[in-house]
């Protein structure tokens, strides 16, 4: 098969450094992709929004499957576009990735359906916001209802803290559009984790469970990020968590959204919050994780590309998944600054030295080659260094002895990634 990936993250790269193993991928391409995809596919200049560009290339390679990685291309239907012309693609059509497109349209799915989540109110006008969180008190979180590349989600401490929050999204526009409606709901007290599923329509498929982490800093500390690191699998998805999870979360999901006249195909991403009263869905996000989707495919025994497939074909009920029984971890390293403004264009050194510290691979995220060459930094999270170890533990020792010899003086990262896992 030809096939296209959609992307120039780190989720992307690890799909493509995947897709590529496969025995049934004839030619990769990617697009835009990025320096470390390059090694691996073709990276062609499309950007992952220009969806008549991607339709118009598939036609003149002849492109068999697309694999869209990002959220923006999904909620903007590129889906739809591409198998309207006849080309295969695996993600949710636009109005089923309305379930990370609008936090609104999720949390009232929930709210028909049954779904514990927290409980919350959604508005459009910000002073009946603020005396919603008035009468609730705080701790409280408030949420840009769109897009906002993992970053549209206030948890506040105090009263005046959310109200603040009210203004930034829906009066400083800090997110644009996607503050246009915000949801304001309850803080839930409990252990984060990342929950996937495959789905086809009609039948969800678990794959393994990891773990995030969000905060820029050390100890969970500072502004939310797109993700800092995580590994998998995750001790607090128990198997009777994970049973519970598919039974009240997922599987009412995905008959909900066949009920409401827009199936759900692809990857179901269920942010949870572990509480004593049992898993609840914090949100959906409608596609792989980034940088989750690097430590499940790097732990994925299966041939992922016929996967893949048979949820867009509608077959996951004749699929078995399996694990290589292996930890994995990868460490985001970022560019200073980030989440704030940072520098572009620093050259990062000695990316090969990180690969000799054994099982460890680094994807790529926001990265180039300048004209000499040289790789450098484009974006805000830049590489992720991933590991495999007999425990989280011993990942978490190789993935930081492999940060620790890439020279990077404009880059950072967490030193924590994993500490709950180690801790337990």
């Amino acid at each position: 098969m030809k096939v296209l990936v959609v992307g120039s993250g780190g989720r992307e790269h690890a799909l493509c450094w995947a897709i590529g193993a496969s025995s049934q991928c004839e030619a990769l391409y990617c697009a835009p992709g990025n320096a470390g995809i390059a090694e691996l596919a073709t990276c062609v200049p499309i950007a992952a929004e220009d969806a008549e560009g991607i339709v118009a290339f598939c036609r003149d390679r002849g492109i068999d499957f697309v694999v869209v990685g990002p959220e923006g291309p999904l909620v903007a239907g590129l889906v739809d576009r591409l198998e309207e012309v006849g080309i295969a693609a695996f993600g949710p059509t636009a109005a089923a990735a309305a379930l990370e497109g609008s936090k609104g349209f999720m949390k009232d799915l929930c709210a028909k359906y049954g779904i514990p989540t927290a409980a919350y109110g959604r508005f459009r006008d910000a002073t009946a916001a603020k005396d919603f969180i008035r009468a609730k008190g705080a701790p409280i979180v408030v949420k840009a209802d769109g897009l906002a590349a993992g970053k549209g989600v206030i948890i506040a401490r105090s009263v005046d803290e959310a109200l603040a929050a009210v203004d930034h999204i829906m009066g400083d526009r800090a997110f644009g559009a996607a503050g246009n409606e915000v949801v304001v709901e309850e803080f839930l007290e409990g252990e984060e984790a990342s929950f996937f599923a495959l789905v086809d329509g009609k039948t969800a498929l678990p794959m393994a469970a990891a773990q995030d982490h969000k905060a820029v800093g050390d100890g969970d500390t500072g502004p939310n990020t797109g993700g800092m690191g995580a590994y998998s699998p995750a001790p607090v998805v128990t198997d009777a968590i994970q049973r519970e999870v598919m039974e009240r979360i997922i599987i009412p999901t995905v008959r909900g959204m066949a009920a409401e006249g827009c199936p759900f195909k692809g990857v179901l991403f269920a942010g949870l919050m572990i509480t004593s009263d049992g898993p609840k869905l914090l949100e959906y996000n409608t596609r792989f994780g980034d940088p989750e989707c690097q430590v499940l495919m790097v732990r994925l025994k299966s041939d992922i590309l016929p996967v893949l497939l048979a949820a867009r074909d509608g077959e996951l009920a004749h699929v078995d998944l399996r694990w290589y029984d292996n930890a994995a971890l990868v460490v985001v390293m970022a560019a200073r600054g980030y989440p704030g403004d940072y520098r572009k264009g620093t050259v990062i050194s000695h990316l090969e030295r990180a690969a000799e510290t054994g099982e460890v691979i680094v994807f790529h995220a926001g990265t180039a080659r300048d004209e000499g060459g040289r790789l450098i930094a484009t974006g805000g999270r830049v590489l992720g260094v991933t590991a495999t170890g007999r425990t989280v533990a011993d990942a978490q020792r190789k993935a930081y002895a492999a940060v620790d010899a890439i020279d990077w003086p404009d880059g950072f990262c967490r030193r924590d990634i994993g500490w709950r896992a180690v801790g337990r």
